[in-house]
């Protein structure tokens, strides 16, 4: 833990921080696998960038300074309960990734430990989606559940209630965003990584 938290950490930490929720204000949809109300973000780049540098532990810290960031900076549309599962499918991508990477810091695990996290994120997401945020959702705002069913089954016509809803929709939602994360964090990675050495705190 001591590691963790050294000055160099510490201001890595809040920098990677802060860039991801400036990204995460930016959302866009993929309507061709998921309703347009599922809404891509690219916020765990720097976080998935940060956790390979110092550990996964320092991932966890940067998922829930970045909800807090964001917060602050937009609010919340969905009573906190989006913000959360945000946080929980980015633990998801970043703790197993960066798990693998410490114990070896190759190409070759650092790909396995983003397959990993992405496959962990996609598992995460459906669990969140079937018993937290479709249920919210329908309370709370009044969305009807058989909307909901019906939005996914006009791009997915393997879509015909809740459960195949998550498994056809946001599985592939999810596996589409830990790809992309991964194949740019793959890319500037190095780059990040060799200038971060070069600071002296």
């Amino acid at each position: 833990m001591k590691k963790v938290f050294t000055t160099k950490n510490l201001v890595l930490m809040a920098m990677f921080s802060a860039l991801a929720a400036v990204l995460m204000l930016w959302e866009f949809p993929i309507p061709f696998i998921a309703p347009n109300f599922y809404e891509i973000d690219l916020s765990e780049i720097p976080i998935l960038v940060g956790s390979f540098i110092m550990g996964p532990v320092s991932g966890v810290i940067m998922e829930a300074i970045k909800i807090i960031l964001k917060l602050l900076i937009k609010g919340t549309s969905t009573a906190y309960v989006g913000d959360f599962a945000n946080f929980c499918v980015g633990v998801c991508l970043v703790v197993p990734a960066s798990i693998i990477y410490q114990k070896h810091k190759t190409k070759k695990n650092a790909f396995i430990g983003m397959l990993v996290g992405t496959l962990f994120m996609a598992v995460a997401g459906v669990v969140l989606n079937y018993f937290v945020m479709i249920p919210f959702y329908v309370k709370a705002f009044g969305m009807p559940l058989e909307a909901i069913i019906g939005a996914g089954a006009k791009i997915q016509p393997l879509v015909t209630n809740k459960l195949s809803f998550t498994i056809v929709c946001v599985a592939p939602f999810n596996i589409v965003k830990g790809i992309i994360v991964s194949l740019v964090t793959a890319l500037i990675y190095k780059h990040i990584s060799a200038f971060v050495k070069t600071i002296k705190l």
